[in-house]
């Protein structure tokens, strides 16, 4: 399938531009742009530790860009990611609590299962919440969202809290032979596979399954989806609950692979983020794998940019912002003829510089 030039230049010259608007305001703050953008792709790319810390960042930003991306192409506007990670992230440490797990990836499987179910409900009450009561669904689902940070921090600081935990509250770890390990003795986990294989899965399915392709037309055209007969509510409820789902896993993994327990720090922001991946990925899940490496790149280099130039850690949302509002501003220019724009800016110019000549060539 041949992919339109503009398809990549849009969200290249966008990412480009955010990195000169972010230059420019750290250089008011007095340090040198040229240092934060070698310090951004050293903290992100420049050896196997910053590698590592990308990959394993990136990992989970592809499971929310996929809450985002499989309910767009149903035509719903989901930004309620970050709920379905946080509740994910409490089921998968709370089913030890209601039921004794093998020790083992039997254990590992059904701690991500928990986590993927929580989440795919979650997002798929915005979607009936839209299809049967009239609700706008990017309103319901961050909102949504707040109310599940809601129910996590109450049952951790409460009911499954580990007594043991005193300054930071959180339920008990899960057992060794449960947790997510590293990749080939990396401190890349196994979550960045299960995010890379949930986006190609998902891609091919859109593009190659009759499921798949009527979620598309679901999205791209109600209209016709109602003349055809598809059932309409069926697929989006189908969508929200696969993108809620891979949002869910998401947090089990952070969970089982990252921080073993459930507890403050899964409040990260990666659901927020993953919106703006899946934006630029214009909701196409195998290229979302690439942009959230980037992304994942720019919030591993927060920290380097703490230490070695004296910026905020939370720098990077500056930077994460500005491309986001770059994103949506070329969307303007993606049905656009950008050779008729440039000629019809250009061209009155043109004919103003021409009199000028032939007068100068006349003397």
């Amino acid at each position: 399938m041949r992919i339109p030039v503009k398809e990549i230049a849009l969200p290249v010259l966008a990412i480009t531009a955010a990195l000169g608007i972010f230059g420019v305001l750290v250089w008011f703050a007095g340090v040198s742009p040229v240092d934060v953008w070698v310090t951004l792709f050293k903290g992100a790319f420049g050896d196997w530790f910053s590698w590592q810390n990308t990959l394993q960042r990136a990992a989970p930003l592809m499971l929310t860009a996929l809450c985002v991306a499989l309910p767009a192409r149903a035509g719903l506007v989901i930004i309620g990611g970050e709920g379905a990670l946080v509740l994910g992230g409490l089921a998968c440490a709370a089913l030890p609590y209601m039921m004794p797990l093998p020790d083992n990836i039997v254990g590992t499987v059904l701690v991500c299962i928990a986590g993927a179910i929580a989440g795919a409900l979650w997002i798929m009450l915005a979607g009936w919440l839209r299809q049967f009561r009239g609700i706008n669904e990017t309103i319901s689902s961050l909102l949504l969202a707040y109310i599940a940070i809601g129910i996590f921090k109450h049952l951790v600081e409460g009911l499954l809290r580990d007594p043991a935990s005193l300054n930071k509250p959180s339920t008990l770890a899960l057992s060794e032979g449960i947790r997510i390990g590293g990749i080939a003795g990396t401190d890349v986990h196994w979550g960045l596979a299960i995010g890379v294989v949930a986006c190609i899965g998902l891609g091919l399915w859109l593009r190659a399954t009759a499921s798949g392709f009527s979620i598309r037309v679901v999205g791209g055209n109600p209209r016709t989806a109602q003349l055809v007969g598809l059932p309409a509510n069926q697929l989006i409820l189908a969508a929200c609950g696969l993108g809620g789902g891979c949002a869910g896993l998401a947090g089990a993994v952070e969970v089982a692979a990252v921080h073993t327990n459930a507890n403050a720090s899964l409040i990260a922001s990666y659901g927020y983020a993953g919106i703006l991946v899946s934006f630029i990925a214009r909701h196409n899940p195998v290229a979302i794998i690439p942009v959230a490496i980037l992304f994942g790149g720019f919030g591993a280099a927060g920290s380097l940019l703490q230490r070695r130039l004296g910026l905020p850690d939370a720098s990077v949302l500056v930077l994460q912002g500005i491309a986001f509002v770059l994103i949506l501003a070329s969307e303007s220019l993606r049905n656009k003829d950008l050779k008729a724009m440039f000629a019809k800016w250009f061209a009155p110019r043109a004919r103003q510089a021409m009199p000028a000549v032939m007068k100068d060539g006349a003397a």
